[in-house]
């Protein structure tokens, strides 16, 4: 049975996902403990990226402590999943869209720290090489027959801006991550599938739009409640695609390699 693993954001706030109740399991880390859920009957586990009860703000998130949680319990197939702002008019809202690539230049986490899993010199350390990119296509192609058998179709690919937060983005900003090419923002994912690949856990990722982000003509109130209303609707739109996930997704090739100098091989 393949161990697959689903990470699940701000929308998340109780221990079950689509009914399905989650047991806590404390994991042991070099960057501390991670305190994972079990998929109970499947084989498979959640993470609570903002932790249960939500605690942490984006830059707050132990993103090396979760990733190598996630090796640790032999996680094969990682599915990550998002609600975003969404800057183009062609991508609909509450539906999945599937991430095909990510555009985080400065490769860093929101405590200045490069994105790694080697922050210093350590036996096994080595250079993620980017061969078919940081999304599994072949678990991005499961990805999408998995949607359509949920009856909930993918809506459409889409460049991932990773932007730190905690703040949301100024209207500039969305105008300058749109015109370099990306389609949806949020203040995570990035540091996951990084950390995922240099890991060698095939990844893939969906996000669902809750709100658009400097779209013109497309602008909606993002008051407090009405931002908490379209979380609750993007996760009704996600745990059920999620579990299946867990419970269906199959082994896949890592795509990538890591280039190390010690002989240890990938």
């Amino acid at each position: 049975m393949t161990t697959n693993a689903v990470i699940l954001g701000s929308a998340f706030e109780a221990p079950e996902l689509a009914g399905q109740p989650l047991a806590p399991v404390a994991v042991n880390t070099r960057e501390g403990t991670v305190i994972l859920h079990r998929v109970a009957g499947e084989g498979g586990w959640a993470l609570f990226r903002h932790g249960l009860p939500h605690r942490y703000l984006p830059h707050q998130i132990p993103w090396r402590a979760h990733a190598l949680a996630l090796a640790e319990v032999g996680v094969e197939a990682l599915l990550i999943t998002s609600s975003v702002g969404v800057m183009v008019p062609d991508l609909p809202l509450f539906q999945p869209l599937r991430v095909v690539d990510l555009m985080m230049p400065d490769n860093r986490l929101p405590d200045g720290t490069t994105c790694s899993v080697y922050p210093e010199p350590m036996p096994g350390q080595g250079h993620l090489v980017l061969d078919e990119g940081l999304c599994s296509r072949a678990l991005g192609a499961q990805l999408e027959q998995l949607a359509a058998a949920e009856g909930w179709p993918l809506a459409g690919d889409a460049v991932f801006a990773y932007v730190g937060g905690p703040r949301s983005k100024t209207a500039a900003e969305n105008r300058w991550w749109a015109a370099t090419g990306a389609h949806i923002n949020s203040m995570s994912v990035g540091p996951e599938l990084v950390l995922a690949n240099e890991l060698q856990i095939p990844t893939c990722v969906v996000g669902v739009g809750h709100k658009y982000s400097g779209v013109p003509g497309r602008s909606q109130a993002m008051d407090v409640r009405s931002l908490k209303r379209s979380l609750v609707d993007a996760r009704a739109a996600t745990e059920r695609l999620a579990l299946r996930f867990v419970r269906e997704a199959q082994p896949v090739p890592f795509g990538n390699a890591i280039y190390r100098y010690d002989g240890t091989p990938d």
